[in-house]
């Protein structure tokens, strides 16, 4: 594997040197034949105009990137580089993205990414180059995410155009780029996207005998779940009425101990080899799908355009059904298809990091232009399960999101920005605030350039899920894809919201009740296809649901099970000759038929029959069930795959978190374990919740009381706890759930009490509290 993948970086970094026109020279920055430390930024393509590169060196500037052009005559050429002063939108003190290009060797004087809020041609003097063969080179000089998209030089001294479509077209002409695009062929299926939903769609897909293409933007798989942005895979697979769904999205999903966590934990060597396993999809890496060609009678897609990120070629994708699992469904609104978007109140964007106290002092340079902060203007980082370097590390977690009131798709690029700029005021808060003594080891390790999207678009189809449906457990015919997820809605969290009103960084959850986490609601097929748009299929969090709805079946692992179900409906399509609606009015039993079906299962042909791939068994190629771990991901590198304690399994008296009477708003996790059943609940000192665990205590007694939490630093110190026995008092205690129980075990003994016979409670509160009141499960046992 480790050869393949350095065979492709050859292939992907190997650039012939452009010979210029007289008279001028353009470069594709993204075309360098040696990026350095310069990392590949595709994610606002649609933006820009064009992929970029991005000095991203968390303020030490990074290795330069370098490329060699010709040119037939000497002489003196004027410089343009289109960048921008990513700082400059809000007026900010300070030029944070400064870089130098190097021309043979010697820098030029003008600095840039120092003037202008939007990209644009930054003029950079005049240049001399040789006749033959010059160098160039762009020189990062703060390590904090300059940028440039491109390189023009010409004898005339005149600009390159700035206008988008006009630019477009210089392009062209400069790059010496083919008049149409390059046919890369066509497919029974067009899978746009490389996360989860993708990669269950193509691979569901091409194992019912289609021919798929999966195209991805991005030089790696997984999406939110890909070292690029570290979000460990959630919601529950291989469950409800059809089992088997979700065994093809374990052959590949992460283990990760931590959220964010190092790269090797998101296994992406391992989800393109499971993609390139399959003989019938073929893959295309580094391909922003951008524009739909359709029937203009039907709207029937016909083929997608995508540009190639390195070159700038264009290919066109023809097929008979396209899946869109693009997260912001571009190609859905690029063919007209129906979608919602909230005006207001989304889901963000977050850039998680995590930062490590090392042996000695560690310098961190002044950021007059990153977010002005005291330590107490955002949450402390937690520590990390796993070890970088045999040392844990501190993370900045999910919460750190941003956008929920700005545009998800045109000012995606400020978003993240913007969380740059709070990431890095924060870390500048601690290194040179009040506690800058207490910090003066601490080194930021990561920071993640590419943020993880949670809510933009939603393409409707034929239905339109509910939060009211899945409360009330409605059941569709065609339920499919279950989903476990609590309906977990982001807001901005009150306490740091003030300072930052525009636009705040850090959230919270509000968890809704009703949704069953351990069979799960079944997402209907109907929520999986266009309602106007006839061979649209889509996949993930751009399905048909609506704002509430999204909180709960926008987890990885839940979407790439709907990617599954897409997978097979599309083979149902090509088999009939029908549409994804036809599925569902004509061979809806078929498609419940293949949702029974072990995910290791495949067909030769479109006619030929199921088989089991022996060399592919049940759950995954890759997973050693036995070890528990998945082969070529490092030992302990993986989240342990713990079931939840039973509640039938304790003595005594047990009464489990599901069983609660809750009050307030109460969150609902499982990464902490062991817990009982299947998760526990938590709530925040603002949270003004409550939660009564009620038993009944057969005969009076001696009984020993145990409180399961584990422990985590997020957690109270003094967590408010009421011991409510007949006849007696309350007993008012606090509990420290900061602090684990010995390892292995999930309860905390708190002492032996006089019950008398009847009912009891214990009841958790928040009220007072110094951190998140954990609940889980309370356990009596009678001392004899």
């Amino acid at each position: 594997m480790a050869r393949a993948l350095a065979l492709f970086l050859s292939l992907v970094f190997l650039t012939v040197a452009p010979r210029a026109r007289a008279g001028e020279v353009f470069l594709e920055t993204e075309s360098f034949a040696d990026p350095g430390g310069w990392s590949l930024d595709t994610s606002f393509t649609h933006v820009v105009g064009s992929p970029y590169l991005l000095a991203h060196g968390l303020g030490q500037p990074v290795k330069d990137a370098t490329t060699k052009f010709t040119v037939k005559d000497a002489g003196e050429y004027s410089l343009w580089a289109r960048t921008k002063d990513w700082v400059a939108a809000w007026k900010a003190p300070g030029t944070p993205g400064r870089f130098q290009i190097v021309v043979n060797g010697e820098a030029v004087k003008t600095e840039f990414g120092t003037e202008g809020a939007d990209w644009h041609w930054q003029a950079g003097g005049k240049v001399t180059l040789k006749a033959g063969e010059n160098t160039i080179a762009l020189r990062d000089l703060t390590g904090f995410d300059g940028r440039c998209d491109a390189i023009y030089l010409s004898t005339a001294g005149s600009p390159p155009p700035e206008k988008k479509e006009e630019l477009a077209a210089a392009r062209k002409k400069w790059l010496g780029l083919a008049d149409g695009p390059i046919d890369a062929g066509e497919f029974d299926l067009v899978v746009i996207g490389g996360g989860y939903s993708g990669l269950g769609a193509a691979i569901s897909g091409a194992r019912q005998g289609l021919k798929v293409a999966l195209i991805q933007d991005r030089l790696v798989l997984g999406g939110n779940g890909s070292s690029e942005i570290r979000v460990w895979a959630n919601g529950g697979t291989m469950r409800g009425k059809y089992p088997h769904l979700g065994e093809i999205i374990e052959e590949f999903a992460d283990h990760a101990p931590d959220s964010p966590g190092l790269a090797e934990h998101y296994g992406d060597a391992l989800k393109e080899a499971v993609v390139r396993r399959e003989k019938n999809i073929s893959l295309f890496l580094g391909q922003f799908a951008h524009s739909v060609k359709q029937d203009p009678q039907t709207k029937m897609i016909q083929s997608v355009q995508a540009l190639d990120v390195r070159t700038s070629e264009e290919r066109i994708f023809r097929g008979k059904f396209f899946c869109d699992a693009t997260g912001h469904a571009f190609i859905g609104a690029a063919a007209g298809a129906y979608y919602l978007q909230e005006i207001k109140g989304r889901m963000g964007m977050s850039n998680m990091f995590y930062w490590q106290h090392e042996d000695s002092p560690q310098a961190w340079p002044e950021t007059p232009w990153a977010l002005a902060m005291d330590p107490g203007d955002f949450p402390k980082q937690q520590a990390s399960r796993s070890q970088l370097d045999g040392k844990p590390f501190m993370k900045g977690e999910w919460f750190w999101e941003s956008g929920f009131d700005k545009d998800p798709i045109n000012d995606l690029e400020l978003i993240r920005d913007w969380n740059f700029r709070a990431v890095f005021g924060a870390f500048s808060a601690l290194k040179h605030g009040p506690e800058k003594e207490k910090h003066a080891n601490a080194a930021m390790k990561w920071v993640a350039s590419v943020g993880g999207t949670r809510e933009s678009r939603m393409l409707e189809g034929d239905i339109l899920l509910t939060r009211e449906d899945i409360v009330a457990k409605r059941e569709f015919p065609d339920g499919t894809v279950p989903t476990t997820w609590d309906i977990d809605l982001h807001y901005p969290k009150e306490m740091y919201a003030k300072k930052f009103a525009d636009n705040p960084f850090i959230s919270r959850a509000e968890f809704g009740a009703g949704v069953d986490r351990q069979q799960g609601y079944p997402i209907p097929y109907r929520c999986f296809y266009s309602k106007n748009i006839p061979n649209l299929f889509m996949a993930g969090r751009c399905i048909s649901v609506n704002h509430d709805a999204l909180g709960t079946i926008r987890v990885m692992r839940t979407c790439g099970m709907m990617g599954e179900v897409v997978g097979k409906a599309a083979y149902l399509c090509v088999k009939n000759g029908t549409s994804p609606r036809g599925v569902y009015e004509k061979y809806l039993g078929d498609l419940l038929e293949l949702c029974r079906q072990p995910g290791a299962m495949r067909r030769d042909s479109l006619e030929g029959p199921l088989y089991r791939d022996t060399a592919s068994p049940a759950v995954s190629p890759y997973l050693n069930k036995s070890a528990d771990t998945v082969v070529g991901v490092p030992a302990g590198s993986q989240k342990p795959r713990v079931p939840g304690i039973s509640v039938a399994s304790l003595p005594g008296i047990v009464v489990d978190d599901t069983q609660a009477k809750l009050k307030g708003t109460w969150g609902a996790n499982g990464s902490l374990n062991p817990y009982v059943g299947t998760g526990y609940r938590y709530a925040g000192p603002g949270a003004n919740a409550t939660a009564r665990f009620d038993f009944r205590v057969p005969a009076a007694g001696k009984y020993q009381v145990r409180i399961a939490w584990i422990g985590h630093e997020n957690r109270a110190s003094k967590a408010p706890v009421s011991i409510e026995r007949a006849g007696q008092a309350p007993m008012k205690l606090r509990l420290n759930q900061k602090e684990s129980p010995k390892e292995g075990e999930a309860f905390h003994t708190i002492g032996v009490f006089d019950f008398s016979a009847g009912d009891a409670a214990i009841v958790f509160s928040t009220e007072g509290a110094d951190g998140n009141v954990h609940v889980d499960a309370v356990q009596l046992i009678e001392q004899r």
